[in-house]
């Protein structure tokens, strides 16, 4: 039996704008897309990671009530969450790929530990780092 994270979730405020932005300027695609009432389940996949989904989530019922659920949003929107990492073979040339594609980013590349990173925002907050890989 093969055990492991397969999702990892983030919460977006708005699930239909966060598919744009990582489809269609992270060139991620859509594994999952269903809904339950007012919950919908999306999730989202690296092209190269077919094991691995990202979870595009509202806080919302079940999970949360509403008054937790505006506090969350409020500390995602201020970058107050932990940032996730996107390894890429040259970050330079990445940066400027996703630039070109929309992603507007808060930290242009930097050499520093040994490596390459950069830093960008999704349009509901949550931060990312490109990382070069060693």
């Amino acid at each position: 039996m093969t055990q492991g994270v397969q999702v990892a979730g983030l919460y977006v405020h708005d699930q239909d704008e966060a598919l744009q932005f990582y489809v269609e300027r992270l060139g991620f695609r859509v594994h999952t897309d269903a809904r339950n009432g007012d919950y919908r389940w999306l999730t989202v996949q690296h092209p190269d990671q077919p094991d691995f989904q990202l979870g595009l989530f509202r806080p919302q019922a079940p999970t949360v009530d509403e008054e937790t659920a505006r506090g969350l949003l409020e500390a995602v929107a201020k970058g107050a969450m932990p940032p996730l990492v996107l390894v890429v073979e040259d970050c330079h040339a990445t940066y400027e790929a996703m630039r070109g594609r929309g992603v507007e980013f808060t930290q242009e590349p930097i050499a520093r530990y040994g490596s390459v990173d950069a830093s960008f925002r999704d349009p509901s907050g949550n931060g990312w780092k490109l990382i070069q890989a060693r």
